[in-house]
């Protein structure tokens, strides 16, 4: 994955529970652009020597997970009783829980991650790195305006890709009061649900600076690795071009709302 963002010249976020070492991404991808997908454990040390490896690593930024105080109920995981296999291992804990023999959640001890993070860790991480901070899973104004408040430089309306909490709202029917209340001050990001380029151009006309892929990448790797990949983001660069050119866009500083009909609830 990290091979094809560098190719097509796109951010590729690296997860925390990753089954590469972040050292490994980079050795794959030197000059490709990376930030880091960051939680924050019971054990802060944990996050800390974490953040001192990326930073070591050339990593432009953290994006720090809000949404999972705890694990949702993910009932297809359950219903297939789902365990990371045997010959996969989260690398960048690769060492840390040793000789653990208790139950597990994805490749990690129970119970590990902090359910008592709160707004005044956003200081917390400042204090301990100079990196910028992106907040992922902000769905509401609310939010939106402490994430301003507290200093952040961008978030990511983001519902964890529906797995989370069952019924909650879909990140492109969160993103326009987010937009509005932000005004401009940090950068807004969406991810969830973009299947088509014309999904990308619809959350860029509401006014997320860029967008996320999750799912897509996924099968693009499980089809045919790097080179599925990197057909995945062509087919979403090459629809996203037809859609704004169908839309009347000649470049990106043309994309607006007047594209767009927002539904009223």
């Amino acid at each position: 994955v990290s091979q094809a963002a560098e190719a097509l010249n796109v951010c590729y976020v690296a997860s925390t529970y990753a089954t590469c070492s972040v050292e490994e991404i980079v050795s794959t991808a030197p000059e490709g652009l990376r930030w880091f997908q960051l939680y924050v454990y019971r054990d802060r040390k944990l996050s800390e020597h974490l953040i001192r490896r990326v930073e070591s690593l050339g990593f432009k930024a953290l994006v720090l997970t809000v949404d999972v105080p705890y694990t949702g109920k993910r009932r297809s995981d359950i219903r297939n009783n789902f365990r990371l296999p045997p010959h996969l291992k989260v690398k960048n804990f690769e060492g840390v829980f040793e000789g653990h023999k208790g139950p597990d959640n994805y490749g990690v001890p129970l119970h590990t991650l902090d359910p008592s993070v709160s707004w005044k860790d956003i200081c917390w991480l400042r204090s301990i790195t100079s990196l910028p901070i992106v907040i992922k899973g902000i769905l509401t104004k609310e939010d939106a305006e402490l994430a301003v408040v507290y200093g952040v430089q961008g978030i990511i309306v983001s519902n964890h890709g529906g797995r989370q909490l069952d019924g909650e709202l879909a990140t492109i029917d969160a993103l326009s009061e987010i937009v509005d209340v932000v005004q401009g001050r940090i950068e807004v990001y969406l991810d969830g649900g973009i299947r088509t380029g014309s999904d990308v151009l619809k959350a860029l006309a509401i006014g997320a600076k860029c967008v996320f892929i999750g799912r897509p990448i996924v099968w693009g790797l499980s089809y045919k690795g790097e080179e599925g990949v990197k057909g995945v983001l062509q087919i979403l660069l090459d629809e996203f071009r037809l859609s704004m050119a169908l839309s009347g866009c000649r470049d990106i500083s043309e994309i607006n709302r007047n594209l767009i009909q927002l539904s009223k609830l």
